[in-house]
């Protein structure tokens, strides 16, 4: 069964919070083209404390896709203690 792209924007990619975020990723990646130039062509840029929306220079690093991905889909899962 192919893909419904379409599908998949109106139910995630198309929500506001996710345009947010993926305008901040692009500006992150504006924000290090300008201060590394094409060192970041084939790398990602990788938000260290893992939210796109923090574009300082100190939260931006430049990594491998392959590393960077993996490590992003190690995210931190927050677990409600019990009482």
């Amino acid at each position: 069964m192919p893909r419904d792209y379409r599908h998949e924007y109106d139910s995630y990619h198309g929500k506001p919070e996710q345009i947010k975020n993926r305008n901040a990723r692009n500006r992150a990646r504006e924000i290090m083209r300008k201060k590394h130039g094409s060192r970041i062509n084939g790398k990602d840029i990788h938000h260290i404390d893992m939210d796109p929306t923090n574009n300082k220079l100190s939260n931006l690093s430049i990594m491998s896709v392959h590393k960077n991905r993996a490590m992003n889909q190690k995210k931190p899962v927050t677990k409600k203690k019990k009482t």
